[in-house]
């Protein structure tokens, strides 16, 4: 058995040299946060972990958590007024649970991938009906099984140009600023043992736009504690890039998470993957590239002691958004996540495994 201390060494070493000699095989990158008092995690597509049984292996042998991409969006799981579609999201919660893995809500209130029937069901009238009664569906559905819920996501936007920071939503226009509190407030009520999370993008980069983001999100979660909102942590989708790695700042990053530690929430990145459009044809030298947003970021992220998760969008380049997102001008397949196509672990899962034991090691 490799001691603890040997095997921080070799782990450390992993981004930049072969793996140490040991007859012990590499523990997955479960095993690497969990030393670190960290969740790792990823998200996952339900067709894909149904229907492909090494995808399904390597998720169950390296994630500690589980949050589904899309079945838990309003649209997918709430398709009628009066119909709720329960089915993928129960395999999802299933195959979790079989495999001793947590897992996450994604999402409950958001203004894109709504059902059809929203656009001209939802009124000022009933616009409180219909949030408060789709949060305690679907919440109750799955109580004592969530680990946590992004109760609501992306509502803000500065460029809506609100004094508030809000983001012009269907919420919003129908039901005010309230439906914030509303929408923690039922989910609150329906499963009380779940971490309730406030989640959004575009906050990662030194730059007056996200500047500003992050100063209107700051705001926003300042106000829901005062009004004693039942809001436990914030999600941090970390959706990079090496093209803007330029404006990477990791004491911006450490200053804002520090603030929203300061309110008494914990944090959780939960979306993090890295584009690659910007970077080299070549394999090995993109890798590299991208490694290197992975342990930078991380490193800087994990100098908090309030960040408790850290999932991935998706693990592998096999099944990423951006192979359709952001795909490459030269027509390569995008190298985004911690495993390639075949399953292979890449310069990012070692990236990754660096900054959990650099943090285990403290």
């Amino acid at each position: 058995m490799l001691d603890r201390r040997k095997f921080l060494q070799c782990a450390a070493s992993l981004a930049a040299a072969p793996p140490c000699a040991s007859s012990a095989p590499e523990q997955p990158l479960r095993a690497h946060a969990a030393a670190a008092g960290i969740l790792y995690g990823a998200a996952a597509a339900y067709g894909p972990l149904q229907n492909d049984a090494s995808y399904a292996a390597h998720f169950a042998e390296e994630c500690g958590i589980l949050v589904p991409e899309n079945v838990l969006k309003w649209g997918p799981v709430h398709p009628e007024p009066e119909r709720y579609n329960f089915e993928p999201a129960d395999f999802l919660a299933d195959f979790a649970r079989k495999n001793q893995i947590q897992m996450r809500g994604h999402t409950l209130v958001w203004h894109n991938q709504l059902a059809p029937w929203v656009a001209t069901a939802v009124t000022k009238q009933n616009a409180r009906r219909h949030l408060e009664s789709h949060i305690r569906a679907v919440v109750g559905h799955f109580k004592g099984r969530m680990h946590s819920w992004d109760v609501v996501n992306e509502a803000v936007s500065p460029g809506d140009l609100r004094n508030d920071g809000l983001r012009k939503t269907p919420w919003l226009e129908h039901f005010g600023p309230e439906y914030l509190d509303s929408a923690y407030h039922t989910a609150s009520e329906t499963d009380p043992g779940a971490l309730l999370v406030y989640n959004d993008y575009g906050l990662d980069y030194d730059e007056p736009g996200q500047e500003a983001k992050r100063a209107a999100v700051l705001n926003l979660l300042r106000d829901l504690k005062k009004r004693s909102v039942p809001l436990h942590a914030f999600g941090m989708q970390a959706h990079l890039s090496a093209r803007q790695q330029k404006n990477f700042r990791p004491e911006t990053l450490r200053r804002f998470l520090g603030e929203i530690a300061g309110l008494g929430l914990k944090i959780l990145i939960t979306e993090l993957d890295v584009a690659d459009q910007s970077l080299p044809e070549d394999a090995a030298e993109r890798d590299r590239g991208v490694a290197e947003v992975y342990e930078s970021y991380l490193t800087a992220a994990l100098s908090n002691q309030a960040l408790i998760a850290v999932l991935t969008w998706g693990l592998t380049d096999k099944y990423t958004w951006l192979a359709n997102q952001n795909k490459r001008a030269d027509g390569t397949p995008v190298r985004v996540l911690p495993f390639d196509r075949d399953f292979q672990r890449k310069p990012a899962w070692h990236a990754m495994a660096k900054a959990f034991d650099a943090r285990a090691a403290k």
